[in-house]
């Protein structure tokens, strides 16, 4: 069975406007919390992804990956941080950096829950699969990948990336230090990382460790977790 690349765009458009979005908002909630309000003067406490959207990491990066059937992943405008307005700059900082993974967490586990009701609603039923259905299941399984993708990578211990962030919080001072001097370098290594291949090597036993919980905590089948994954996958249904 093969699902042509219009639909398989349809499915994945919006969990990961969603990933994207929401992670960066948490940043700003959370600092909000913590005493920081630059985000929210600056309209970025919403939702509506169009605030959001970055040319590049939201729409260049995942369409690009899209077309060449590896793994999807992006990014939004990052949320501002004054961190000198945090309560206790370091620790909050840290707080601050470790929403995103936690809200994509907890988005993942979202939409596994979303694609298991579809799943029942069909059993109750009965009949065959409605394309309704098969939508929701897609669009849930996309969902899951996309947030535990984002929640890995970004949980990398190096900076500018959110693993990176929430280190910096937790060693002493002088070390500290050294992370936010390398910070100008993170991306450069993120992507050398990512095209000799070993950045996938990493991240792929984490990613799927992070979804069989899921789908054990959520009740959703594996086989039809990775049925789906395939047909809906960027290189080809199997």
């Amino acid at each position: 069975m093969e699902m042509a690349w219009p639909a398989k765009l349809a499915v994945w458009i919006v969990p990961v406007l969603f990933a994207i979005t929401v992670h960066e908002v948490a940043h700003g909630w959370v600092a909000r919390w913590l005493g920081d309000r630059t985000a929210e003067m600056l309209g970025r406490l919403t939702l509506n992804p169009i605030k959001h959207i970055d040319p590049v990491g939201t729409v260049l990066v995942p369409a690009l990956l899209f077309l060449a059937g590896g793994f999807i992943m992006g990014w939004a405008k990052p949320v501002p941080v004054a961190v000198r307005n945090l309560r206790r700059p370091r620790r909050d900082m840290a707080l601050v950096a470790a929403a995103g993974p936690a809200v994509n967490l907890l988005m993942a586990i979202a939409w596994a829950v979303v694609a298991r009701l579809a799943l029942v609603y069909h059993q109750a039923v009965g009949g065959g699969l409605s394309q309704v259905v098969v939508f929701i299941v897609s669009a849930g399984v996309a969902g899951i990948v996309i947030n535990v993708v984002l929640m890995v990578l970004n949980l990398l211990p190096v900076p500018p990336l959110d693993g990176g962030r929430v280190l910096a919080g937790m060693v002493p001072p002088t070390p500290a230090r050294w992370l936010d001097r390398i910070e100008p370098y993170g991306l450069i290594v993120i992507v050398v990382l990512l095209m000799s291949g070993l950045l996938a090597s990493v991240l792929n036993p984490m990613v799927s460790g992070v979804i069989g919980l899921i789908l054990e905590i959520t009740g959703l089948p594996p086989e039809i977790f990775f049925r789906v994954s395939r047909l809906i996958g960027p290189a080809g249904g199997g």
